[in-house]
């Protein structure tokens, strides 16, 4: 059984103001839990019902686990559904972000996205395609936000995210610039070389006019239909198929 003050502590991690404060946050379900203790990540405790798979158990004896009730799970998840095992994990201290880690690869630039699937979304995709960095302007929305965290299904642990004031940081760094843009290069067309920075916007105003003026190469998914716009999520997904596509010709 927590205490009330466990059951404050866990649940002031819902908060992005107190995940800062204490360097923490929580990750939900056996899938993302199961990530996370297989990574370099640093997991302060393990809550679970008595129903937890025994499996995961057996991998993790030196795990600090606490077996708790479906009411205290209930009291500290973030989901409607809560699922029968919480992690409680360290916020890692990143090494500073520098040219030499993004050189000879791909890395991806997100400037103000606010939704947190949209968010979770691209941290799976850039996992998925094996990108291990993302720099997002600090008004991006918290990667450690729960809702993203969930969203990310496990991919949070094998992605470093880093934030940043994007001008000045875009202005230091010598790699190609790529802009996703509406007005751009057709994307089945452009050579994306060996190494960039692929800049993603805003999910209703886009990229910023001062990044934009950045930007050295504009780059647009050509439309076929009559959709408006196309997810921020799904078009990080389009860059990076066409990026690994080239890459593998």
């Amino acid at each position: 059984m927590l205490s009330k003050s466990q059951i404050s502590l866990l649940k002031s991690l819902h908060h992005k103001k107190f995940r800062s404060e204490h360097g923490l946050f929580l990750a939900e379900g056996y899938k993302s839990v199961k990530e996370f203790i297989d990574s370099a990540y640093q997991i302060e405790a393990i809550y679970h019902t008595p129903t937890i798979d025994p499996n995961l158990l057996k991998l993790s004896r030196k795990m600090n686990f606490n077996q708790i009730s479906l009411s205290d799970v209930e009291k500290i998840s973030t989901l409607k559904t809560p699922q029968d095992i919480i992690a409680l994990v360290k916020i890692p201290e990143w090494p500073v972000l520098s040219a030499n880690i993004l050189q000879n690869k791909f890395s991806i630039v997100l400037d103000g996205i606010q939704d947190p699937g949209n968010m979770g979304t691209i941290i799976r995709t850039a996992d998925w395609f094996g990108i291990k960095h993302i720099i997002c302007s600090d008004d991006t929305v918290d990667v450690y936000n729960p809702k993203v965290v969930q969203a990310t299904m496990g991919s949070i642990a094998h992605v470093s995210v880093y934030y940043t004031g994007l001008e000045t940081f875009l202005s230091k760094i010598k790699l190609p610039l790529f802009g996703a843009l509406l007005e751009g290069e057709n994307i089945y067309k452009t050579n994306f070389g060996n190494e960039g920075l692929v800049i993603m916007g805003n999910e209703g105003n886009g990229l910023r006019p001062e990044i934009i003026k950045m930007v050295q190469h504009a780059v647009t998914i050509p439309r076929m239909g009559n959709a408006e716009s196309l997810n921020v999520g799904i078009a990080t997904a389009i860059f990076c198929s066409e990026i690994n596509r080239k890459t593998y010709k």
